[in-house]
């Protein structure tokens, strides 16, 4: 059995954005030192650091420096270089690994594994120039979403096809750049699953998130979602599935897509996965016994799992730049923390930008709809100004 990582030892996190930022406060809370490669001085998880690394991720340099002064390794986002994991690997522990990460970086692959399990996921089809994309509109059909097969983010390297019209606006398909068509589903919930496992195997599932998005961003969670026992099970059996086939250390989040059959029962499909803590798991710091962040350093340092009962029903709203556009003050803060058992979290990010999350606002109540509607109230108090 691996040793526990006790506090007192260093982190080390790779990226520096708001997840880097929140894993950073727990893991100080729980006496830890915290290193982050962010690659910018003034990344918002430099404020939580005790040594911030800017180098470009994969730099020899920073890969020597974050070897020599941390203890273990985690990650904020899945898109970091898995080669630079996997060096990093052979001198201290990272989780999640090199080979988790080869997976979910790559939307064919991650499709073929969930696929491998027996598990139900969107039509879809690999393209790669021309004759490829002909072949899956054919085969397929439309509305479909054009996605590439690596580096999408928040809604980036995706296009919606609705009609033949769309096909213009696609990109040139010169062979260099793998993509997937995917058949747009008519789904009732957009839903995720979030559970930890860890290093000792032990493996505890968060309540089931429901999710509402805009322009491929993520706006409003709730939980519990708005579900059937039945499919709470069944997407929690794939999680876990999913979470065992990869050997998954730390936290792993499954996006799916909840569809109505013409009987009344319903079908669960696997969007995607991300090996990290999620948005949509970001109300747990209040609605739950431990939040998604304290539960991942307790996962990768293999220190025994926090119960993750809601206390309350709860809803999370995001702050974007697209409400705000190049406005960077935020005003109305007393009147939304006014708001019974509202909560503000505000990232630190210098600069502002359309579709950017600079924060969020989470509530809790007494029913759902009325964590939504405090949720909703909170967030529409907050506003920018220059």
């Amino acid at each position: 059995m691996t040793e526990p990582c006790l506090p007192g030892a260093t982190l080390g996190i790779l990226g520096g954005g708001q997840l880097g930022r929140m894993l950073g406060m727990a893991a100080r809370s729980l006496g830890y030192g915290v290193v982050v490669w962010a690659g910018e001085a003034n990344a918002p998880a430099a404020a939580v650091a005790d040594q911030v690394l800017t180098q470009p991720h994969g730099d020899l340099d920073g890969t020597i420096e974050l070897m020599r002064v941390c203890d273990r390794v985690t990650l904020e986002w899945e898109n970091v270089p898995a080669e630079t994991v996997a060096v990093l690997a052979e001198h201290l522990p990272c989780h999640p690994s090199a080979a988790v990460l080869r997976v979910t970086q790559d939307r064919l692959e991650e499709r073929a594994l969930v696929e491998s399990l027996g598990i139900a996921t969107a039509p879809a089809r690999g393209v790669r120039g021309a004759e490829d994309l002909h072949a899956a509109w054919s085969s397929i059909g439309l509305p479909a979403r054009l996605k590439t097969a690596r580096g999408g983010y928040d809604g980036g390297g995706q296009w919606r096809i609705r009609t033949e019209n769309d096909l213009g606006a696609l990109p040139t398909m010169d062979g260099s750049t793998m993509y997937r068509w995917e058949k747009e589903i008519a789904f009732e919930r957009e839903i995720s699953v979030i559970l930890a496992r860890s290093t000792t195997g032990e493996v505890r599932v968060y309540p089931i998130f429901e999710n509402e998005h805009q322009d491929g961003i993520l706006r409003l969670t709730r939980c519990p979602a708005r579900i059937t026992p039945a499919v709470a099970r069944v997407a929690e059996s794939i999680a876990r599935r999913i979470a065992e086939a990869l050997q998954v250390v730390g936290t792993l989040t499954v996006e799916c897509f909840v569809v109505g059959r013409k009987d009344g029962s319903h079908e669960v499909l696997v969007n995607e996965l991300a090996p990290r803590v999620h948005n949509s798991g970001h109300l747990t710091i209040e609605a739950c016994a431990t939040s998604q962040f304290e539960q991942h350093i307790r996962a990768i340092c293999g220190l025994p799992l926090g119960e993750t009962t809601l206390r309350k029903p709860a809803a999370m709203v995001n702050l974007l730049g697209d409400r705000v556009r190049t406005h960077v003050k935020l005003t109305g803060v007393p009147e939304a923390l006014g708001v019974p058992d509202a909560h503000l979290h505000v990232y630190g990010k210098h600069g502002v930008r359309p579709r950017r999350k600079l924060g969020h606002v989470t509530a809790l109540g007494d029913t759902l709809e009325e964590a939504v509607a405090r949720a909703e109230k909170a967030w529409g108090e907050l506003g920018f100004s220059g």
